[in-house]
């Protein structure tokens, strides 16, 4: 249900990236951290952020296979010696992500282009990455593990089972989905071995797709969806031996059918370190795991009576694995367990763990580890949580408060992407009413590059952003976040019509100070020009940076805690005296569309016109790993969950509502729509609706499609709750 943050955070996102791959892996900064490599004129420039000088590292005519186009190149990796770079291009999107495609391989020195897997199927080549020696490559192929000789060509197949369901070297779909979990291999230090995933989904039921569109007959599109209740994908580790081609299964304790292995990595040549998580996410075990004998033992553990988090504040894309210090000693682990997220340092033995970062406060996520001067970078907001700021802490003196780096007087949100030496990064802020600035900036001494480009001297306000952000105590006395934009012209003497914009459930917040969030992005024209009020509350069990208590409240309580947080809230915005009572609208995406079916079906004396998009109408419908980590096990609980979907109070709806879903969505299934359909066809309920053939979450696909569901939207919109004071 993630999936919902699209077109305006997306737009917000690229503002603040310096280049294209920065949409997934950040910027591609060099060894020495001291600048950074991009694309340009199709080939590849490295750029020198104190002079912007740019020296071409390789030219577009370096790019073209003999007697074929030059490639159109997604991504690239230098080896370790700097010898060779490995290209991924002519890719295919593998559900939300480009992952799949053809890897090429450059000689820098001699200019050779040489393509990898070239007995493999085209098209087929996933997550290719060099040894540390630079000597081989190995990548993942229809579900096998295979490592090919740079050198001569040579192309060895170390995993022979791999089929749809029984998948080695990468992850299913809940896998992906919920844990970020793509890439499923890691080469071992030496070279000699390769650790991987095996995702046993042979036993998980199919969920079918049907394609209805491409040809005259319809097309049955399996995808491999464990819904809650259904035990998880047992997932195992192995590690092949390059000398013998031998794969040792590493044993780990627990039934694999009721535990997890997000995380994975080594720990010098022959020893493993693995996450599990227990089914149910309440505990996270660290596990050394013998390569040689496949022994293994869980050497520390987190627990929660809601879930344990992963070692991340963020569950969308490629997750981070092990910050070791201390010459593999110690290493930094981000935990909850005094009831606020800090970080912490853990002996490698784990019988020492040492709190670094001290205080009521969450951070929100580590960004560089600098142990030559003994610093960790980490981004938090102890005072606002719709702000976000950069900090530091010493390693080795926990007594020291952690020292803020921003600029107090900028309020809003400070972003960085550090270089991995500490020595430079780039740094990015905007808040409601300032559009994104950046600046370069060097290390340890946090300061501008260049003083005339720095972020400081490039301020732009926005005279047309009339938005107050706001704290609102509703009748439980709990106290939300929220912000309302009122309309161009606002006259406080006239009535306005007043659009909420929700999500409501752990995955996201809708309350951030950015820039652009405030903006509607289905909306076909200026809702302020139009004259509407804008407004979105922070219920109780986002992911703001306010304590796990604040996080953790809508445990077993999805589609009623936050509910009703967003509905007094909303009660309490309504006392002004400017809003219309009678043109009140709510929507959101994904989750948003969940809750928004929920407040207008319990709340239809509040909200009376909805329009909820690829909303989870059931909670028995969405996977196991995200419901059951909110939620629980239906079998132990299943009222929590029957209580909370928004099927089971469809006969309350009375306002104006409009429901829409994408028949080809693989993450909230079609499924949801016509069980929702039914409940409120048996109730007589009078609604709208709009299905988009084959159109996936996003309902991105097809020509036309988003300007016919913006223009769908827009005057559904304005029919129902019309613009315009009164």
């Amino acid at each position: 249900m993630k999936n919902w943050k699209m077109k305006n955070w997306l737009i917000v996102f690229l503002l603040f990236c310096i280049n294209a791959s920065a949409q997934r892996g950040g910027i591609n900064w060099t060894a020495d951290g001291l600048g950074y490599t991009k694309f340009k004129d199709g080939g590849i420039v490295k750029i020198d952020p104190k002079t912007d000088a740019e020296t071409v590292l390789i030219k577009s005519e370096q790019l073209t296979p003999a007697g074929q186009p030059t490639l159109h190149v997604q991504s690239y990796a230098y080896s370790m010696d700097k010898s060779h770079v490995l290209l991924f291009a002519n890719t295919v999107k593998v559900w939300r992500y480009k992952t799949r495609g053809d890897y090429w391989v450059l000689n820098t020195a001699n200019g050779q282009l040489t393509q990898l897997g070239k007995t493999l199927p085209s098209q087929s080549l996933m997550f290719a990455k060099f040894s540390p020696d630079s000597k081989l490559v190995a990548y993942v192929s229809e579900h096998n593990l295979f490592v090919e000789n740079i050198a001569t060509g040579q192309i060895r197949k170390l995993t022979t089972d791999g089929t749809r369901k029984l998948i080695n070297g990468t992850f299913d779909w809940a896998y992906e989905e919920e844990f970020g979990c793509r890439d499923g291999f890691r080469w071992s230090p030496d070279s000699k071995q390769i650790a991987f995933w095996q995702i046993d989904a042979t036993k998980i039921r199919d969920y079918y797709m049907l394609n209805t569109t491409d040809s005259a007959y319809s097309r049955i599109i399996p995808v491999e969806y464990p819904k809650v209740g259904e035990s998880p994908s047992p997932a195992k580790i192995g590690v092949a031996n390059l000398n013998s081609g031998f794969v040792r299964w590493m044993n780990i304790e627990g039934d694999p059918q009721q535990h997890y292995i997000p995380r994975m990595d080594w720990v010098g040549n022959n020893e493993l370190i693995v996450q599990q998580l227990d089914r149910k996410q309440q505990e996270s075990r660290l596990i050394y795991c013998n390569a040689a004998n496949g022994s293994s033992y869980t050497f520390w553990a987190d627990n929660d009576d809601a879930w344990v988090d992963l070692n991340s504040s963020d569950i969308f894309g490629e997750p981070g694995g092990w910050d070791w210090i201390n010459k593999g000693k110690e290493f930094l682990w981000i935990s909850e367990k005094d009831g606020w997220r800090h970080i912490y340092k853990i002996s490698s033995d784990g019988k020492t763990t040492t709190l670094i970062t001290k205080g009521n406060y969450d951070i929100d996520a580590i960004k560089a580890v600098d142990e030559a001067n003994n610093y960790i970078y980490f981004t938090a907001s102890p005072n606002n949580a719709t702000q976000l700021y950069l900090y530091r802490v010493r390693i080795n003196n926990t007594k020291d408060e952690p020292e803020l780096l921003s600029d107090a007087n900028l309020k809003g949100m400070h972003q960085y992407d550090i270089s991995p030496t500490a020595k430079m990064a780039f740094h990015s802020f905007s808040n409601h009413n300032t559009e994104p600035a950046g600046e370069w900036l060097t290390l340890p001494d946090n300061r501008p590059v260049n003083k005339q480009k720095s972020i400081a001297n490039n301020l732009k306000t926005d005279p047309a952003v009339n938005v107050e952000y706001c704290t609102i105590t509703t009748d439980d006395n709990i106290v939300l976040d929220a912000w309302i934009r009122k309309p161009d012209n606002f006259d406080s003497t006239k009535k306005y019509p007043i659009v909420f914009y929700v999500y409501g459930e752990p995955a996201s917040s809708t309350v951030n100070d950015r820039y652009g969030g405030q903006n509607n992005f289905l909306y076909k024209g200026n809702m302020s020009a139009d004259g509407y009020i804008q407004a979105a509350i922070d219920n109780r069990g986002t992911p703001s940076l306010k304590g796990a208590a604040w996080r953790k409240a809508i445990y077993r309580k999805i589609g009623r805690i936050n509910i009703r947080d967003m509905a007094m809230g909303a009660k309490k915005i309504l006392e002004r005296n400017y809003i219309d009572k009678d043109r009140v609208a709510v929507w959101g995406w994904s989750g948003g569309g969940s809750s928004t079916l929920n407040l207008m079906f319990n709340y239809p004396e509040i909200f009376k016109t909805g329009i909820a998009i690829a909303a989870v109408a059931n909670q028995l419908f969405y996977d196991n790993i995200y419901q059951e980590r909110y939620m629980g096990l239906p079998q132990e609980n299943l009222q929590d969950f029957v209580e909370g979907s928004p099927i089971s109070h469809a006969q309350g709806l009375k306002g104006n509502l409009l429901y829409i879903h994408g028949s080809g969505d693989d993450n909230v299934q079609y499924d949801n729509a016509e069980s929702l359909l039914n409940a409120l066809i048996k109730y007589n309920k009078q609604f709208e609706f709009m299905e988009y053939p084959n159109r996936t979450h996003s309902i991105s696909e097809g020509e036309g499609t988003w300007l016919h569901l913006s223009t769908l939207y827009t005057n559904f919109l304005r029919k129902n709750c019309p613009p315009g004071a009164k």
